[in-house]
C-alpha cells in the first residue's frame, strides 16, 4: 500500500486538493481544525490517519462505498487541517457529532477563501469578508495611483483564478474603472485580471495517490 500524504506544501496545493480531488469525488462532510502549538503536526497526522482509518486503499473504499460505508480523507497545510468523509456509516460521524459540517451549506473557509460543493461541482470564492476588503483597498486606490501601478497591484493579488475567484476580480476591475472613468482617468486593461489557473502537485514533486 502507498503511503498515505496528507501534508499539503502551499496553500494553492491545498484549496486544489480539497476542491477537485475530495469535494468532487463527495467527500461534503468535515471538521476543520487547528494543531496546537505545544503538539507535533506530523505525530497529530498520524493519530487521526490511524483512529479513523484513513489508509484504506483504493479497492476497499470502493467495496465499502458499495456496503454503504463512508470513506475519510485527511489533509493539513501547516497547522490548519480538516478531516472529510463520504456519506456513509462510520465512526467519525458519532465522535463529532455536532461539530461536523456538510460542505454543500457551509464553505470551507482557510487562507482566504471558501470551498463548497455547489450544482454538483466544487467552488472555490474568495470568502466574502475577504472579497470585501480587497474590493474597499482597491476602489480606495483607483484614483490614487496611475493606471501603471494598479495594473501591478492587481497582478500582485495571491488569489487562485478558479472561475468564480475570476469573477469576483471581474467585479473589483469594474468598480475601480468605474470609479476612474467618473475621475476621468485611464482604465486599466482586463489582462491586469490573472486567467489561468496553474495546476500544483499538493503534496511536493511525487505522484500523488488520487482519492477513490
Amino acid at each position: 500500500m502507498k503511503q498515505y500524504r496528507c501534508e499539503a506544501k502551499t496553500v494553492e496545493g491545498f484549496i486544489q486538493q480539497v476542491a477537485v480531488s475530495y469535494l468532487t469525488r463527495g467527500y461534503w462532510f468535515y471538521v476543520a481544525g487547528l494543531v496546537p502549538e505545544r503538539k507535533d503536526p506530523q505525530e497529530v497526522d498520524a493519530k487521526l490517519v490511524a483512529k479513523y482509518g484513513i489508509t484504506v486503499a483504493k479497492k476497499e473504499r470502493a467495496r465499502r462505498k458499495l456496503a454503504g460505508l463512508a470513506n475519510m480523507q485527511y489533509i493539513r497545510h501547516g497547522r490548519f487541517f480538516l478531516l472529510l468523509a463520504t456519506h456513509g456509516q462510520h465512526p467519525f460521524f458519532e465522535e463529532e457529532a455536532g461539530q461536523f459540517r456538510d460542505a454543500r451549506h457551509v464553505a470551507i473557509k482557510y487562507a482566504g477563501y471558501a470551498i463548497s460543493h455547489r450544482n454538483g461541482r466544487a467552488c472555490v470564492r474568495i470568502e466574502r469578508e475577504e472579497y470585501k476588503r480587497v474590493k474597499a483597498w482597491l476602489v480606495d486606490l483607483a484614483c490614487r495611483r496611475t493606471a501603471e501601478k494598479l495594473a501591478s497591484e492587481f497582478l500582485g493579488l495571491r488569489y487562485i483564478a478558479y472561475a468564480p475567484v475570476r469573477q469576483q476580480l471581474l467585479q473589483i476591475w469594474r468598480a475601480v474603472n468605474r470609479a476612474r472613468k467618473e475621475a476621468g482617468y485611464e482604465r486599466l486593461p482586463v489582462e491586469c485580471v490573472r486567467w489561468k489557473r496553474p495546476i500544483v502537485k499538493p503534496f511536493g514533486e511525487a505522484e500523488l495517490e488520487k482519492a477513490a
